[in-house]
């Protein structure tokens, strides 16, 4: 792990920063920060130190929190209204206790639920599924309206948290490409820098559909289009988790090979990839909708492959072996470039594990936090 680490945590209770103490084993934790809204996502540019934020409710509305000075002070773009601009509205009092006064939202949205930054340019994925595009570091937002008018759209169905735009990828060589996932509209990609954008489900072999019932499962020659999570290596070598298996694209998405063989389950929400070996990945199964969604058996594991999934293998040293119920969410589960290896995950009960050996073993570094929703990890020390 580089020593320069620093952990992006976003709770159902703010947003928390994490980072070692030197020569140390434990961690110090900072927060909660952006005045306890629930953040879906946070990320950050370690060439600045700036950190961004994502999240709102029902109560604060949609909007993006930016610290520029390692997560000491926060600002907050607000994306649209939540139910304290009603009450203030028809509230003199309430209006002047908060500090507000009238404004007019740029966004239908109810919350931001990822962020991804690259080569200058913020990107935020919302519920309802939408794309917004800052160029300022997200002080001013724009709707990517290319995506919102595919001829799809029309037919995109939510999932079980709602119709949400939950991940973003980018390519650090080529500004033109991004690829997203939706649920339950599977994955979209746009090579011409989002004037266009290709719906990109298709499985390598159709056969596959052939024993599966589930809807989200595998139908019609495509993969289950709730996925979950993408992470990419170079050369457009995608792998996905989503809400029926594991699956493999060597084409950018425009095929999947099924590679959930040797897991415990069809079921889970992350997927990590090592920065420099895009055959080695890692997921963490549950057993699924009917059944709870915690680990196979209630013993904790993270599922390991060497060879681009061909074969797996559960990792368990230092993770609660029984009697254990958390859930994994979708981007709670990340690595850092350190050399070796960082790999992190946190848990809905509010526990964060770390792995310094590739996820051979585990130890945890923070516990009792709120509900952890995203742990993302900034190097170079930019906090």
């Amino acid at each position: 792990m580089s020593d320069s680490t620093t952990l992006l945590v976003g709770t159902t209770k703010g947003a928390f920063i994490l980072n070692q103490r030197p020569d140390t084993e434990t961690w110090s934790i900072a927060g909660p920060h952006c005045d306890g809204w629930c953040i879906n996502h946070m990320t950050g540019d370690p060439n600045t130190g700036k950190i961004w934020a994502g999240g709102g409710g029902e109560w604060e509305g949609a909007g993006v929190w930016t610290s520029e000075d390692g997560g000491v002070t926060w600002t907050v773009s607000r994306l649209s209204k939540g139910q304290r601009d009603e009450w203030a509205a028809g509230d003199p009092d309430f209006a002047k206790m908060i500090d507000w006064s009238p404004w007019e939202p740029p966004f239908d949205i109810l919350q931001v639920w990822s962020l991804g930054y690259a080569h200058g340019t913020l990107f935020a994925g919302t519920k309802p599924a939408t794309l917004l595009r800052s160029n300022d570091d997200g002080q001013s937002w724009e709707k990517v309206q290319s995506l919102s008018d595919h001829p799809s759209a029309d037919s995109w169905n939510p999932g079980g948290a709602g119709l949400v735009l939950h991940t973003i990828v980018s390519d650090p060589a080529a500004p033109e490409k991004l690829w997203l996932g939706i649920s339950a509209a599977g994955i979209f990609a746009t090579d011409d820098g989002g004037q266009s954008w290709e719906r990109r489900n298709r499985l390598s072999n159709a056969e596959e559909c052939d024993h599966h019932n589930h809807p989200a499962g595998p139908s019609n020659g495509e993969t289950g289009h709730c996925v979950h999570n993408i992470v990419r290596a170079p050369g457009d070598l995608l792998y996905q988790q989503n809400h029926h298996g594991v699956y493999r694209s060597r084409d950018g998405g425009r095929s999947w090979d099924n590679i959930t063989e040797g897991l415990p389950s069809t079921f889970g929400f992350p997927i990590a990839l090592h920065p420099r070996d895009p055959e080695m990945i890692w997921t963490i199964p549950l057993n699924g909708d009917s059944v709870g969604r915690y680990p196979p058996n209630a013993s904790a594991a993270v599922w390991k492959s060497t060879d681009g999934g061909e074969s797996w293998t559960a990792k368990q040293s230092g993770l609660p072996a029984e009697n254990c119920f958390f859930t994994v969410l979708r981007q709670a589960m990340a690595t850092d470039s350190g050399a070796p290896l960082g790999l992190f995950f946190g848990t809905n009960s509010g526990s964060i594990f770390a792995s310094f050996d590739e996820g051979e073993s585990w130890d945890e570094i923070a516990r009792h936090l709120p509900t952890i929703l995203s742990v993302e990890t900034l190097a170079n020390g930019a906090a």
